[in-house]
């Protein structure tokens, strides 16, 4: 008698993870040796500033100022939900992507912010938003590849969970 095979799972999306990675390994190495600290290079006047700033903390520098433990706080709590993520990965199945692909992308800035804490002690951030005097905090593609993916992860849950109902 021979095992069942293993269902194939969708673990082959860490390969997004992987370029969201590279990705903003690469912007921020290109922001590093480009762009001045604190000072705006206008790319779309009026909407867009490239602004090269860092952050201690997490989303909208919370926790910016704790004195340093936060550092390893954050890198704990990035890599347990990357950690959870890959194993829900591994319990999903290959084609389904609207849960792989969040769950990847979470993963992905997850761990491209780790790296900066590691490396720099901060994170670094460079994309600035703003209308007129109202400017939205700087941001990285980590940070937009969490948000992208928690939106997703959300929306998705939402829907599937009144698909089944409808089909149950």
């Amino acid at each position: 008698m021979s095992a069942a095979r293993p269902r194939p799972n969708a673990l082959v999306w860490l390969l997004l993870s992987a370029v969201v990675i590279g990705l903003d390994q690469w912007s921020k190495a290109w922001v590093l040796s480009s762009l001045p600290e604190f000072e705006p290079v206008v790319v779309i006047d009026g909407f867009w500033n490239w602004y090269r700033t860092y952050n201690t903390g997490a989303a909208f520098s919370f926790l910016s100022d704790a004195g340093g433990w936060q550092l390893w706080f954050f890198t704990a709590l990035a890599l347990g939900i990357s950690g959870l993520m890959a194993f829900w990965l591994s319990r999903t199945a290959r084609g389904h992507w609207r849960s792989a692909a969040p769950y990847a992308l979470v993963i992905g800035g997850a761990i491209g912010n780790v790296i900066d804490r590691q490396m720099h002690g901060h994170v670094v951030d460079f994309i600035q938003w703003y209308i007129g005097d109202h400017a939205w905090p700087s941001f990285n593609i980590a940070d937009s590849a969490i948000v992208v993916g928690a939106v997703g992860i959300a929306v998705f849950g939402l829907f599937d969970g009144k698909a089944e109902k409808k089909a149950g």
